[in-house]
């Protein structure tokens, strides 16, 4: 059975809980307002010039790591500023996301009838990874390269979140991570279960496509 195959089938898509160890850059971009640092030619600056709106890029990021199912989040953290998302601290995340689902999802946990989906981020693909995983018997579904498309947290909740976030300033990493978690806490079963449907349509057109590229969602 193909990669694409095995994410396709109904019962599959219901038991895979996707994730992402892309970094959620929040403080991507604020609006400040500013004076005019150049008066009109020929007038001396006595006085302020007009405020302006201005796009600058902020120095506050927060890096976010999310896991859910079709019946909403499973696990969720934020990652310590200065950590840098490698493969033995991505393990010590899929350890903390093992020990939720067998609190939060005991019947999956208990029949390992659960799947991983994540992208092929450098650490998800290392061989220390790897060995966890297969230790732990963690079944992961394969996904193809270059494909945000067949990826639920590229299309569906980091563009949410960048939305939600766009133009707004922030003073503390605390602010930032606040907002966050209200954007997250916005979303409800409904909202899960429209992204794997739409996870399966699109799945399915790439099987059609047989792997060509393709558009979807009036040429998104």
């Amino acid at each position: 059975m193909s990669a694409l195959n095995f994410v396709s089938s109904p019962p599959t898509m219901k038991r895979s809980c996707p994730g992402s160890s892309l970094v959620m850059r929040a403080g991507f971009t604020v609006t400040t307002l500013r004076q005019s640092d150049n008066p009109p030619s020929g007038k001396a600056p006595t006085s302020p010039g007009p405020n302006k709106a201005r796009q600058v890029k902020s120095n506050l990021k927060s890096m976010f790591i999310t896991f859910f199912d079709i019946k909403g989040f499973v696990y969720e953290e934020f990652v310590p500023t200065g950590q840098t998302v490698n493969s033995k601290f991505y393990c010590k995340v899929l350890r903390r996301l093992h020990e939720k689902l067998r609190r939060h999802r005991p019947q999956l946990w208990r029949e390992q009838t659960w799947l991983l989906h994540h992208d092929n981020a450098p650490s998800h693909t290392s061989f220390l990874t790897h060995q966890f995983l297969a230790k732990n018997k963690i079944a992961v579904i394969p996904h193809p390269p270059y494909s945000p498309d067949l990826a639920p947290c590229d299309f569906f909740l980091f563009p949410k979140m960048k939305l939600k976030l766009k133009g707004r300033r922030f003073d503390t990493i605390e602010e930032i991570q606040a907002e966050l978690q209200r954007v997250l806490d916005t979303l409800t079963e409904k909202c899960f279960q429209e992204v794997f449907q739409k996870w399966r349509r699109q799945s399915d057109q790439c099987l059609h496509a047989g792997g060509n590229y393709f558009e979807v969602d009036g040429g998104r």
